[in-house]
């Protein structure tokens, strides 16, 4: 059974390895000419890291990621603890697998590279446009020929061709603007970053970093409420002093790091309203073209290693022909559980961002006194998101 995937991003290269792991013949089509992520970091919680080693990527993963040892939330201006979750051996204990942090270029290279050990072929310069569904396969029009195939899935991110059969909707600007940016630990004093994920809360805005490359590079993002700017690409250069000047007031350990940001970029934070159905006969989409979601449960990407996975036990276990009734399976197994993290994303975000102050001050109390003295209970918390186990539900 061939299967055309839209999209080489994190997603299309996991479904693509899970594919070929269930003995499928998957094929990518990837728009760019060049097959690259962007050099942001990236957290992969238990739920993603499981997948990954099991598709035997345990030592690669390992080798390149950096264990937090917690995740801290911080007063934006008194660099007050709230609160505070432990990770490292604490994953590793609870959830059987660690909590890693990466580079996004790095995690996208190793997923490369086991693409090509594995025979799976790769086309750059290769958009899916349109396709036809038949009772014999999937006419698919690429911007560089036709192909056809058994299935199609559309992992063209949040912007994909492929779910325009689905909805004709389009993405929405939430109004809020996010930067990145990685600076060496050498430029920066001593002790100045602790080995774990920060969260720093602010009025109308937050930001986060945490250590990548081994501990050698800071990963840092900050999202800031905005209505003046719009435009998404992992591209667009910050204007120097840019991004200082948006936490202008913020604790000098804030204005330190970001003061030793000299390469910074800024996107839009875009997403799309959840659709009902977004699987037909022979065709089917995972992670955001599916269902995008904001960033600050750090599950984007996690939700589509999770996806990749569960549609190829669903096809690899399907009875005789019946690619149809996978495909629904494989939507109603998927989709209960993507928007609830979104809609857990989105919360997460609007706690990070409180104008009020006693809302502030509410959230500050509850959050710390669940570490402090329920800590059992605050542990347990994410154990619904963290603890899932994809591997061992879809065998």
């Amino acid at each position: 059974m061939k299967v055309v995937i839209a999209g080489a991003g994190i997603g299309g290269l996991t479904a693509a390895l899970a594919l070929k792991n269930s003995g499928f013949e998957p094929e990518l089509h990837e728009r760019s000419d060049l097959l690259a992520e962007a050099g942001a970091g990236i957290q992969l919680s238990p739920n993603a890291v499981k997948v990954l080693f099991a598709l035997g990527l345990r030592e690669p993963l390992e080798a390149i990621g950096f264990e937090p040892k917690a995740v801290r939330l911080r007063s934006a201006s008194s660099a007050r603890l709230i609160a505070y979750r432990p990770l490292g051996a604490f994953s590793t204990d609870r959830y059987g697998v660690p909590y890693l942090h990466l580079r996004r270029e790095a995690l996208h290279a190793v997923l490369r590279e086991a693409v090509a050990e594995r025979g799976i072929p790769v086309k750059t310069g290769s958009a899916v446009e349109t396709f036809t569904e038949t009772d014999a396969g999937v006419d698919i029009q690429c911007s560089d020929g036709n192909v056809t195939a058994d299935a199609l899935i559309g992992a063209d991110g949040i912007h994909s061709r492929v779910r325009r059969a689905f909805a004709e909707d389009e993405p929405r600007f939430t109004g809020m603007v996010a930067y990145r940016a990685v600076v060496p630990a050498s430029a920066l004093p001593p002790k100045l970053v602790e080995p774990t994920a920060t969260v720093w809360m602010g009025p109308g805005r937050h930001l986060v970093h945490y250590y990548v490359d081994g501990g050698e590079q800071v990963n840092v993002v900050a999202v800031v409420e905005s209505d003046a700017w719009s435009e998404e690409s992992w591209k667009t250069a910050a204007e120097p002093g840019e991004l200082p000047a948006a936490f202008s007031g913020w604790h000098r350990k804030v204005r330190t790091l970001l003061e030793a940001a000299e390469d910074c970029h800024k996107w839009a934070l875009f997403d799309r309203a959840p659709i009902p159905r977004w699987s037909s006969e022979r065709v089917t989409l995972l992670g955001d073209a599916a269902h995008p979601m904001l960033p600050f449960l750090a599950q984007g990407a996690a939700m589509a290693i999770e996806d990749g996975w569960v549609l190829s036990r669903v096809l690899e276990h399907r009875e005789d022909e019946a690619i149809a009734t996978a495909l629904d399976q494989y939507q109603q197994l998927r989709q209960l559980r993507a928007r609830k993290v979104a809609e857990a994303s989105k919360a997460q975000g609007d706690m990070f961002h409180l104008h009020a102050p006693g809302a502030r001050l509410a959230r500050d109390l509850k959050l710390g006194i669940g570490c402090r003295l329920l800590p059992e209970i605050a542990m347990a918390e994410y154990d619904w998101l963290h603890g899932y186990d994809a591997v061992r539900r879809f065998k």
